[in-house]
């Protein structure tokens, strides 16, 4: 739990969230939060109860912890701007569900090779390109 997360907690559980709204809203543990939370004098006791049942848990950015206000009636939103979703797709390139591959026979030396997103693709490589292109040499002509 970084310290981002610890200022976020506070001030949403002295908006009247529970712990598990909270966990939720920040991808942790219940159980961390609910800890935390008594660790440093949050539970209902010590805080004031607000009468207001709050809405839905809050989300927020998972690269600056940035609240994201969602609009209703449209898709949920995971990150803050553009910046954030390509700083965060950067850095987990693990997560990225690719499934353009396509397996070929290079048209040249006769490999069996996959590529990615090019599906029209005949050489394993840009060797085997000029090779077959040509016939073995650069011809100037």
């Amino acid at each position: 739990m970084n310290d981002i997360q610890k200022t976020q907690i506070t001030s949403l559980r002295h908006e009247g969230y529970g712990y598990g709204r909270i966990a939720q809203a920040l991808g942790l543990s219940k159980s961390s939060v609910t800890s935390w939370c008594r660790r440093n004098h949050l539970t209902n006791a010590d805080l004031n109860d607000n009468e207001e049942t709050p809405g839905p848990a809050p989300s927020f950015c998972p690269v600056c912890g940035q609240r994201i206000t969602q609009a209703k009636g449209k898709r949920k939103k995971k990150f803050c701007s553009d910046v954030c979703r390509r700083k965060w797709w950067n850095s987990h390139p693990e997560r990225i569900n690719r499934k353009a591959f396509y397996a070929f026979t290079c048209a040249a030396c006769g490999k069996h090779f996959t590529a990615y997103g090019n599906r029209h693709r005949k050489y394993c490589c840009h060797a085997c390109y000029i090779a077959d292109r040509f016939k073995g040499g650069i011809r100037h002509e």
